[in-house]
């Protein structure tokens, strides 16, 4: 009885320190996550796409570069695409768009390609096979999106879905700073 009482506080007292935080967290700090990478220039990628062409991120350089870590079978990742999809065909009417490119995470390419037939999305989808990329850029856990300037500098970190018009408006912020 007494050691149910003990855990019983301690819960409570969880919670409250939880409720605190909340509290406490600005919700208007921004969606960027923290990581080394951000200001440095962009990890090394050189890989091929689902449909067996080349990818060299130095390649990219005078572009906008968006990746965003994905996994067909993630519900986060399925919840996010109609914001990505929305994201691409405006950047598209843009003449200095950004180019998006998946990043498939331990997923298979069969998979990645039924996802976007059924779901649209037309932009590059490339292998991570050994997980080395989602390595060098730091992935927790998908989704995660990263936006590289045209420079090859990394820029900005998204750990977790994206929703409409959060990357619209952090390329407008970001293009606003060069």
């Amino acid at each position: 009885m007494k050691t149910a009482r003990i855990g019983a506080i301690g819960v409570a007292a969880a919670m409250t320190m939880f409720v605190v935080l909340l509290l406490r967290t600005d919700g208007d700090a921004g969606v960027g996550a923290r990581s080394p990478l951000l200001g440095q220039p962009a990890p090394a990628v050189i890989t091929t796409t689902i449909d067996d062409r080349s990818f060299d991120l130095t390649r990219r350089k005078g572009s906008w570069v968006v990746f965003n870590f994905f996994n067909s079978t993630c519900v986060p990742c399925i919840a996010e695409h109609p914001a990505l999809l929305s994201f691409v065909a405006k950047e598209a009417a843009r003449s200095d768009g950004v180019e998006m490119y998946t990043v498939v995470n331990d997923d298979a390419d069969d998979a990645v390609r039924a996802f976007f037939a059924a779901n649209g999305g037309d932009w590059p989808k490339l292998r991570d096979s050994d997980g080395a990329i989602a390595v060098a850029f730091g992935v927790a856990k998908v989704p995660e999106t990263w936006i590289i300037d045209p420079n090859g500098f990394v820029r900005l970190r998204i750990m977790g879905s994206v929703v409409e018009g959060v990357l619209e408006d952090q390329m407008a912020s970001l293009r606003a700073s060069e």
